[in-house]
């Protein structure tokens, strides 16, 4: 029977970096990812073979490529551990940048006579949305995705998290007849041949993918978007680490003002957005 430590070398000898050996052997021992330095005081210890089982088939999927959130089944973001499998995409940490950006912008209960509103597009695990309604619990949030599959996801986060998020099936904006003080959106906008699919052949393609030039469904976005926004109110939108020229562009096109981008942990531009006029 193999030791702990013995267990993680057999793991990254197959090809797994450290962080993920790690991950997967606490998730076969059945222990919280944040017990790394457990793992560390008890590398001597003996690995029991159920565990061993489990992460020898953890480590196998991982080194084919699939997401180590797929495998333990839990992704933290925001601070919030959510529930996730190949029903929908894995949350990004660079996805944070939009929850902040919405925070910043949102207006405060204080300003305005009803509790501000908020939209999330194409919700999967419902990730926004509950990190926004996290945060601010005053907040009246909605989300929206094509997919039940991914809305059974979010909608098990949200029962989990004990939050309360509106959600509906419908694609993008298509039906929505209520007005919102900001409308959030993490988008498909990976163009439809793009040789970086390949590395994510493990998460559903019609929620990365959008046309030949990754910005089909980002146009629809915008376009549509003014209509169901309050006066003043913002459009906030995450994009691919090239496409914040072409966006703002977009949102120039559809009258949008105060139009900027924001950078993630990486000072890459990853989000765009622009706010209606004010006597929209």
């Amino acid at each position: 029977m193999p030791t702990l430590l013995q267990a993680l070398i057999q793991a990254q000898s197959c090809g797994l970096d450290r962080l993920d050996a790690q991950m997967l052997l606490l998730h076969a021992l059945g222990r919280p990812p944040q017990q790394r330095a457990w793992l560390l005081a008890h590398d001597g210890d003996a690995l029991p073979a159920a565990a061993q089982s489990i992460l020898n088939d953890g480590v196998q999927r991982r080194a084919s490529g699939e997401p180590l959130a797929y495998i333990t089944g839990h992704k933290e973001f925001f601070g919030l551990d959510l529930i996730v499998d190949a029903r929908v995409l894995v949350p990004r940490p660079d996805t944070e940048t939009l929850v902040e950006w919405a925070l910043d912008v949102l207006p405060a209960n204080k300003l305005i006579a009803e509790p501000a509103r908020v939209l999330d597009l194409g919700t999967g695990s419902g990730a926004i949305a509950l990190a926004l309604k996290a945060t601010r619990a005053e907040l009246q949030v909605s989300a929206i995705d094509v997919s039940e599959d991914a809305l059974a996801a979010a909608r098990e986060n949200a029962r989990r998290l004990q939050l309360d998020i509106n959600f509906q099936q419908g694609s993008w904006l298509s039906g929505v007849q209520e007005k919102f003080h900001a409308i959030v959106a993490n988008p498909p906008y990976i163009a439809a041949h793009d040789p970086h699919l390949v590395a994510l052949r493990h998460e559903p393609a019609q929620a990365l993918s959008s046309g030949a030039d990754g910005l089909q469904d980002i146009r629809q976005i915008v376009v549509n978007a003014s209509a169901r926004l309050h006066s003043g109110g913002w459009l906030l939108i995450e994009h691919g680490f090239d496409q914040a020229e072409s966006v703002r562009q977009l949102l120039c096109q559809a009258g949008f003002a105060s139009i900027q981008s924001r950078h993630d942990l990486n000072g890459i531009e990853r989000c765009s957005g622009g706010r209606t006029a004010k006597n929209h």
